[in-house]
């Protein structure tokens, strides 16, 4: 009744609803008038492929993804696969804030038939902003937690340094998100900080990456630190050993395990940004002191 009175020609509807939707249109059409076209979409599932139902209380609102990351990051999410069913929880919240800036990145070297399939174009209605974030989310949330940062002043003291002339007042975005790292870091990543102890063969490692670093210069790049933290995880057990981990030099790989061990004994963590990234926003002497830490604790 509600589509012949007020002569609605579009409707979205969720999957569930299907048969309602088929109904309603042929009582339309009983009625003398035309059914609307429409769009059904999949439904939202939680962390454990469960349908989120208020019932439960196993949902995520809108207001709460907004206290975790901004409003364009949620855009992306619901962008993305309309007719599949996506997993709506915590966890994917900062992998959509650092997706939405690449897109936003990609969009200015794309020509217009690539820039008509990126994301970015149908959230900002074909006026996208100028891509200028220096730090990845994933970064910051790791800068917080390295740091166990209480404020917003100690994080841009890092990015102030690692960035220079990079401020609040020339970012509004980025400090938007130091704000979001924050929140999120507080609410999840804290509660479940675990770190573990390093194996001998670990700490023996930890304490050459150490050494390594201690001989940089204090302006050492990213990429020279990552190189170093490469040299440092080239023995056993870290060695690469499905040939899938191809070196420009011809040096043997480096696993991942390498990696995943950085994360798990210095930051308490499983995963985290690239690690001469981190450690150029840190800083030598801090992540210096952090080995140090580690190494004590498991003395």
């Amino acid at each position: 009744m509600r589509w012949l009175a007020l002569g609605v020609d579009y409707e979205m509807a969720g999957k569930d609803l299907i048969d309602s939707v088929k109904l309603s249109g042929e009582i339309c059409r009983a009625l003398g008038g035309a059914p609307p076209e429409g769009f059904n979409y999949e439904l939202f599932l939680d962390e454990r492929g469960q349908k989120i139902s208020k019932s439960k209380g196993n949902g995520l609102t809108i207001d709460e993804w907004r206290r975790y990351a901004s409003p364009e990051s949620l855009s992306l999410f619901m962008y993305r696969e309309p007719k599949a069913a996506k997993r709506l929880y915590f966890d994917v919240i900062p992998r959509h804030v650092d997706e939405y800036q690449h897109h936003l990145e990609a969009y200015g070297r794309q020509d217009l038939r690539q820039r008509l399939s990126n994301p970015v174009w149908h959230i900002h209605s074909g006026e996208p902003p100028q891509a200028d974030m220096p730090i990845p989310f994933s970064m910051l949330l790791t800068l917080v937690a390295s740091s166990n940062a209480e404020n917003a002043e100690t994080l841009w003291g890092f990015i102030g340094r690692y960035r220079p002339g990079v401020t609040p007042q020339t970012h509004p975005r980025l400090d938007a998100l130091v704000g979001y790292a924050i929140h999120y870091f507080h609410d999840f990543v804290l509660p479940h900080k675990k770190f573990r102890e390093p194996t001998e063969g670990e700490r023996a490692a930890l304490q050459d990456l150490r050494d390594a670093l201690a001989q940089l210069p204090a302006e050492a790049s990213a990429e020279q630190i990552q190189e170093l933290v490469y040299e440092a995880g080239r023995r056993e057990p870290f060695l690469d050993r499905t040939g899938k981990v191809k070196t420009k030099d011809g040096k043997p790989g480096v696993a991942l395990d390498w990696f995943n061990m950085l994360y798990q004994v210095l930051l308490g963590q499983e995963k985290g940004p690239r690690f001469g990234s981190f450690v150029a926003v840190y800083g030598l002497k801090n992540t210096i002191d952090m080995i140090d830490g580690a190494l004590a604790r498991s003395a």
